[in-house]
């Protein structure tokens, strides 16, 4: 029997060199959303901050650099990790969410469109690569692969080169204390359809869209800070609401899919989550296990990145996936044959999940 797979077969990521501390904003005066000071000093702030999200450290891209510029740089590597002419390529999916955003300004920028931009870096000539954005929250970049294997199903593509990249650093509010969770990063992924004599690579999927109070649960406001200009806005968010949304909806959107696939839960060797927060991350995967009637989820089931490399949105995702199949994440690593699940939770409000066998 032969299986047409859709399968992962190149990966690539851009980790920004520059590293920012929480140090770096222990002097800082913040402000809550409704602009009153915060009372608390900056360093009990950083070390509270920390202690709930387990960021130490973020990444930032230097000001010469854009969004499409490090996406390009992500999708090259990808690219020739999995060997494919890029000239071959039937479409390119790009995730993002403030587009490309120049150092000092906060203006977005996707004319023309992310996924064009990268195709032009990559030089690639062939019209009937198609290359185009999609706007879906942190999930985007699953989104993307979601996409891709509807495509690659319906026939209508064999492979397909999906791109999560986003600058977080240049549409945050510094006198917010959440300005401190994002940062900058690029992650891709090379898909393809493989005709083989054994099923490996996504095996189901599932999606789901909140929009009714959940919708602006993030947002783009003013600044905290009470004499800003009303007219420079940023990414805020509610993060109260959204912990509590993502520990009630994502847990089950996990669980629906791994039933789904046909796999049962001591079968799953990784879960490779949206790194968020990692109190949130690890009350989701702890309420994940207890769906299935296990009181404590398996020691180093979810890799983490987030403490030294941020919520970087749609590339936190494809960047932990990348680092882990090659080895650079201690105490993780994947074999053929293991299965994974790919999930993530953002803006809109959306909820993605996809199990897949290595």
């Amino acid at each position: 029997m032969t299986y047409r797979n859709t399968v992962i077969t190149g990966t690539g990521a851009y980790i920004p060199t520059e590293a920012t501390p929480n140090s770096h904003f222990a002097e800082r005066q913040f402000y809550n959303l409704d602009r009153t000071a915060v009372k608390s000093n900056g360093t009990d702030v950083v070390e509270k901050f920390e202690a709930i999200t387990g960021i130490a450290e973020r990444r930032y891209i230097t000001p010469d650099l854009t969004s499409s510029q490090i996406g390009a740089i992500a999708a090259r590597a990808a690219l020739d990790d999995s060997g494919v002419d890029p000239e071959t390529i039937d479409q390119i999916i790009v995730a993002h969410n403030f587009g490309d955003v120049k150092y000092g300004s906060n203006q977005t920028d996707v004319l023309p469109c992310l996924a064009a931009r990268i195709k032009h870096e990559l030089a690639i000539q062939n019209p009937n690569c198609v290359a185009y954005d999609i706007l879906f929250g942190c999930p985007g970049w699953l989104q993307g692969v979601i996409q891709a294997e509807a495509f690659i199903r319906s026939g209508q593509a064999k492979k397909v080169l999906v791109v999560g990249t986003e600058t977080l650093s240049r549409v945050v509010d510094p006198y917010d204390r959440d300005s401190m969770i994002y940062s900058d990063g690029a992650g891709a992924t090379v898909i393809e359809l493989k005709e083989e004599d054994s099923k490996r690579g996504i095996i189901n999927l599932g999606n789901k869209s909140f929009c009714n109070e959940e919708a602006y649960y993030l947002f783009f406001g003013c600044s905290n800070q009470p004499e800003s200009d009303n007219d420079t806005c940023y990414i805020k968010m509610h993060g109260r609401k959204i912990y509590e949304f993502a520990l009630n909806e994502v847990p089950k959107a996990m669980k629906e899919v791994l039933d789904e696939s046909g796999f049962a839960i001591d079968q799953l060797k990784k879960v490779f989550i949206h790194q968020a927060n990692e109190k949130m991350d690890e009350a989701i995967i702890k309420r994940f296990y207890r769906l299935h009637g296990m009181r404590e989820s398996p020691e180093h089931v979810m890799p983490m990145s987030i403490h030294r490399l941020g919520n970087s949105s749609v590339a936190t995702v494809p960047t932990l996936y990348h680092l882990v199949k090659n080895g650079e994440m201690a105490d993780h690593d994947l074999s053929p044959g293991d299965v994974i699940m790919f999930a993530s939770v953002g803006s809109g409000m959306h909820v993605n999940a996809v199990t897949y066998v290595v």
